[in-house]
Formats: C-alpha cells, sequence, structure tokens
C-alpha cells in the first residue's frame, strides 16, 4: 500500500487520463484504475467521488446522468475542453518530475 499522500498528489491525474478515453462512472474508473495497475492501487468510495467532485468544480470534468436498460441511473463523468487542455500541462509535468524523482531514488548511487 502506498503512502496516503502519494496517491493524493497524483489522483486527478490518474481520472483525468483515464476520462481521456471517453466518459465513464466511478465504479467503472475503480475498476480500471485497479485492472491498469495490477490491483497495486485500489480507489475507495471515499478518495474517488471527492476527487471527481474537485475535478467538476474545477471546470475539468462534467457529469451527466444516463439510465441503464434496467432503468438504473448512473452518473457519468467526462473531460471537458479545459480539461484536455490542462491534462495536456499536467501530464508533460509529472513526466518531467517523475523522472526527476526516479533519479534521485532509483538505486541511491551518486554520479
Amino acid at each position: 500500500m502506498f503512502e496516503r499522500e502519494l496517491l493524493k498528489g497524483s489522483l486527478g491525474l490518474m481520472l483525468m487520463a483515464l476520462l481521456e478515453q471517453g466518459p465513464m462512472y466511478g465504479y467503472q474508473i475503480a475498476k480500471h484504475v485497479r485492472d491498469q495497475t495490477d490491483e497495486v492501487i485500489d480507489l475507495k468510495e471515499g478518495s474517488l467521488y471527492p476527487a471527481l467532485h474537485r475535478l467538476e468544480k474545477e471546470g475539468m470534468l462534467e457529469a451527466f446522468w444516463q439510465r441503464r436498460e434496467d432503468g438504473v441511473d448512473r452518473r457519468y463523468y467526462q473531460l471537458t475542453a479545459e480539461g484536455m487542455r490542462v491534462l495536456t500541462e499536467r501530464r508533460a509535468q509529472w513526466n518531467r518530475f517523475s523522472a526527476a524523482v526516479s533519479k534521485v531514488v532509483s538505486d541511491g548511487s551518486i554520479q
């Protein structure tokens, strides 16, 4: 399991990157994260929905209701145009940041 702060700092980026693929509902998002991380990250409702709502409030996502064939409504989330723009920026920042951190923590040897 990861320290809570590690997940907190990257959750928004992960959610936005997933929703770049298309609209998804909460359980579907959690399942994709679990599957794509080989079950290393297992999002719980207590972290997933507050993060989705925060991104929605910031204008990165928008939500809509859709009725399933069995009559049950599901709330879907999708990336907005602003969310796409911000995702591009944050992805570039993440790539630079994670590469820099990896250089420091990878094997401990000083060059």
